[in-house]
């Protein structure tokens, strides 16, 4: 499994390594196929690995990349040669055995690749991790010194906050949130319910565990910030909040620390805007000193289902798309990329303040993404009133045991 101490200490590392010469794709032969969500930095990794000369390099990196992944994945051959993914997403990939394992092609091709970012489940490696990330507060600097208020250090603070924003008549919605119906949803009350101390399921089972006090907790508080977000929220993805904010109607939210150098360049708002959007720490919940957040990394895979001319073009060409050569200005804000000759910015504070606050890794268990799903189709009813937390929590788990039966995790 992956350690997130070893992650800060190798990002230590590199941000004082400098970077390293690039060296050649060195493969001109094979088809490369690559899936993935549509945020800049996985744009920069794509065209990365399209720069390899000589090779078929296409791409559809899209928010809907985890709906078509295993499909796509599945034919023989299949369509996508490699996914890019993330510690949630990469276990349903090998639950359908549709990526192939690594550890030959990096025998061959991958020495200089640093131990850090080779991602191993069960003994053999998967993935290729290229960034981290997590959720963490963005924030109107401006708006919080109109009410005489410092950047919410937790969520009730934040609805303090979004209450005098409102009385003032500085925002009627001031909080934002990727609350779509679904993955997102879903990803919400994962980070509300860790900030609320509750463990997923029992221990050394996949028997869920939601149905609890913290479950209620952390639903009750999702519906308080409800009351001060756009009252479409159930449709809002990352792309939608952000546009919110970016026009001046939101003023603190919680978002993707890959996607503050979005909030925080000069482009898609007006500068009164962007001048004033800062990153913050993650908010804790409950008197809680756990962030309400969970840590990810993000990294590419190879597809089972490809000959091994393909397989070593795309294992060479997704090595080049994560090599310091893709390091520019530009680029360098976009993540918090763990690749020699990274150096911190400002717009990534945020995601180093959620390890340095021992955040918790988003669980990589086979099960999760049952009851991540569970959660997303389930929660939406409570949120609109139509039902109680008891009941959506009720719901939440009969739907993952279900699932989890006709997957064989439970009996």
């Amino acid at each position: 499994m992956y350690s997130w101490k070893n992650f800060a200490a190798t990002t230590a590392f590199a941000v004082l390594s400098g970077t390293t010469a690039m060296a050649s794709c060195g493969v001109d032969a094979g088809r490369v196929s690559i899936v993935g969500n549509e945020f800049p930095a996985i744009k920069t990794v794509a065209a990365g690995a399209a720069s390899c000369a000589g090779l078929d390099v296409s791409s559809n990196l899209t928010a809907d990349h985890q709906k078509i992944n295993v499909a796509g994945m599945s034919g023989d051959p299949a369509e996508y040669t490699s996914a890019i993914i993330a510690n949630s997403s990469v276990v349903a990939l090998i639950n359908e055995d549709v990526v192939r394992p690594l550890d030959d092609l990096v025998a061959a091709h991958g020495a200089d690749i640093p131990k850090n970012q080779l991602i191993t489940i069960d003994g053999k490696i998967y993935a290729v991790a290229f960034m981290a990330n997590a959720q963490t507060l963005a924030y109107r600097a401006d708006a919080l010194e109109k009410i005489g208020m410092e950047p919410p250090a937790t969520y009730e603070d934040m609805l303090a906050a979004a209450e005098k924003m409102r009385e003032m008549g500085i925002a009627e919605n001031p909080i934002g949130g990727a609350y779509k119906a679904g993955w997102n949803l879903a990803e919400e009350f994962v980070n509300m319910y860790i900030g609320h101390g509750g463990e997923f399921f029992k221990p050394g089972s996949a028997e869920v565990a939601i149905n609890n006090g913290q479950g209620k907790a952390a639903l009750e508080m999702m519906k308080a910030l409800t009351a001060y977000m756009n009252p479409d929220y159930l449709t809002h993805d990352s792309n939608a909040t952000n546009a919110e904010m970016e026009a001046g109607n939101v003023m603190m939210m919680n978002m993707w620390g890959s996607r503050m150098g979005n909030l925080m360049d000069d482009e898609g708002a007006e500068p009164e805007v962007y001048e004033n959007i800062k990153v913050g720490a993650p908010m804790t919940v409950g008197g809680g000193s756990i962030p309400a957040s969970t840590l990810w990394w993000d990294g590419w895979t190879v597809a089972k289902n490809v000959s091994d001319e393909d397989a070593t073009a795309t294992f060479l060409a997704m090595k080049n798309g994560v090599s310091p050569s893709i390091l520019t200005d530009e680029t360098m804000t976009q993540a918090v990329w763990m690749i020699d000759g990274y150096t911190p910015g400002p717009v990534n504070d945020g995601v180093f303040a959620a390890i340095n606050m021992s955040a918790q890794p988003y669980p990589m268990l086979p099960f999760m993404g049952l009851l991540h799903t569970a959660l997303g189709d389930n929660i939406g009813d409570f949120l609109q009133g139509k039902e109680s937390a008891e009941q959506a929590l009720t719901d939440i788990e009969a739907a993952y045991s279900s699932a989890a039966k006709e997957k064989g995790f439970l009996q």
